[in-house]
């Protein structure tokens, strides 16, 4: 571990960049110390934006928490206070190139709801904490802190429908003791998507290492045409659609390149005997009269999902056998409509794609037919299913449903194709890992993150029933695939 801090040294150097203004100082019991809060606008003219109307992608995400991600760093080799006007100069560039994020959500006399492009700011953090260090927060083998995590993000909680009184974007530096720093971001869900949280954390990071930016496309030719709207009474705003105080157990499992690769040449071997019997499964396989069998390879991806998907749902004792289970992965739809969207679209472009078994069924076979059933699921999702879940909910507009109210969905967020180790160097050390806030997380909610070497591994944050969780951890199937990644060793 690295050489603690000494407390007053890292006062003594926030206190040269904190504001003139009065400063509440806050100590929670995290021991995670805000210690100034300062606005930042967009630099340069005003933005020429001017209104961008959210799409019916956007719209259901009114009821979601506002999403909260980010990366901790090794320690940083410039003056504290250096390291605070680089990271505030930069980031008023990026809101520059990303206008939108400095907005507010406003609600037009038809009911539309617009991102205001007023420049209005954002609110940039500067926190210490130094009694901890990255072995309280990086622990092998055992559940996420969560009582530290959680101080690691301003606007805890936060509904986006909150977006047309609260910035849509908040920012914190966080310093611990041995002197490694985390930069959380959070980011209304009604504005932005995975992709276009990540890309706008690459440009950040670019701009402090004088990267040239990708730019982002605010055209709104995502259902831009679409006139549905939703209503809220009296213009109160929703609120989540799950218990957000429900217990759940909170744990990141890792598994290798070697272990995916292992489950994906078990997901696309079709049966366990060799013969006559893989011959005429072969030939079931591709045959146009059998829609459930007929698919490509699986891809490693889908096949940590479909394993996770039946380890899970055998974990859950209380499940009738006839209860139906479901898988759902959200889907970037940039790539999959006709003609495409720009993979720089800004907004949300996504959608939740379902697969569903019995538990009988995921009981019953075994991974290679899981995985087929996920892998048909998501083949199938092309233009055309993308259309009709627009066009149904433009029928009957509402928030979206997160949450898992029959106690039998695995709901699997983000992606381990984002960007978040690569591109994501402010100039003084790639990440060293990603975590989360509290937002958004329920019983079989899961997110998918790149693993840091870049060889293939992923790693999942998994948040489950703490007696889910107990079982999942005793199903030595399962088990066998997680391990500890290198760098934590």
């Amino acid at each position: 571990m690295a050489q603690m801090l000494p407390a007053m040294t890292m006062l003594d150097a926030a206190s040269a960049i904190m504001p003139k203004q009065p400063i509440c100082v806050e100590a929670p019991a995290s021991g995670i110390t805000v210690l100034s809060r300062q606005p930042v606008r967009p630099d340069g003219p005003p933005s020429a934006i001017g209104d961008l109307t959210l799409s019916v992608s956007d719209l259901p995400m009114l009821s979601c928490h506002y999403i909260q991600k980010g990366l901790f760093f090794p320690a940083p080799d410039v003056p504290m206070a250096s390291l605070v006007s680089l990271l505030v100069s930069t980031l008023s560039r990026a809101l520059a190139i990303f206008p939108a994020l400095a907005g507010r959500l406003v609600t037009l006399p038809d009911d539309r709801v617009v991102i205001r492009c007023n420049d209005a700011g954002v609110e940039f953090h500067h926190a210490v904490a130094p009694a901890l260090s990255l072995d309280d927060f990086l622990v092998p083998n055992a559940d996420v802190p969560t009582k530290l995590t959680k101080d690691l993000f301003p606007m805890d909680r936060t509904v986006s429908y909150d977006g047309h009184r609260r910035p849509l974007t908040s920012f914190q530096l966080t310093v611990l003791g041995d002197g490694a720093v985390f930069i959380g971001v959070v980011a209304n869900h009604a504005v932005v998507d995975g992709t276009s949280f990540w890309h706008f954390y690459n440009t950040w990071a670019g701009l402090c290492r004088g990267a040239s930016p990708k730019l982002p496309d605010f055209r709104r030719n995502f259902f831009g045409e679409s006139t549905a709207v939703l209503r809220f009474a009296g213009g109160v705003g929703p609120a989540v659609t799950f218990d957000p105080d429900a217990p759940v157990r909170e744990r990141i499992f890792h598994f290798s390149g070697d272990a995916i690769r292992e489950l994906k040449a078990m997901a696309n071997r079709w049966s366990p005997s060799a013969g006559q019997d893989a011959e005429v499964y072969g030939k079931m396989a591709h045959d146009p009269k059998n829609p459930q069998l007929v698919r490509g390879e699986v891809s490693s991806f889908q096949s940590l999902c479909a394993q996770i998907w039946i380890s899970t749902t055998r974990a859950r004792k209380r499940l009738a056998a006839d209860a139906t289970t479901t898988l759902r992965l959200a889907v970037n739809c940039r790539h999959r409509l006709r003609p495409a969207i720009s993979s720089a679209y800004f907004g949300n472009a996504i959608q939740s794609a379902p697969t569903t078994a019995t538990v009988a069924e995921l009981a019953s076979n075994d991974l290679r037919w899981a995985a087929s059933k996920l892998n048909a699921s998501l083949a199938a999702y092309g233009d055309d299913a993308i259309r009709g879940v627009a066009a149904a909910w433009q029928a009957a507009p509402r928030c979206f449903p997160l949450g898992n109210p029959d106690g039998a969905v695995v709901t699997m967020g983000s992606s381990n194709r984002f960007p978040m180790y690569e591109g994501n160097d402010f100039g003084w050390g790639r990440p060293l890992a990603v975590r989360s806030g509290r937002a958004n997380k329920f019983d079989g909610k899961m997110s998918a993150f790149p693993g840091r070497a870049g060889d293939g591994s992923v790693d999942i944050e998994v948040c489950l029933a703490p007696d889910t969780m107990a079982a999942l951890l005793r199903d030595e199937e399962f088990m066998q695939y997680v391990s500890c990644p290198s760098h934590l060793l």
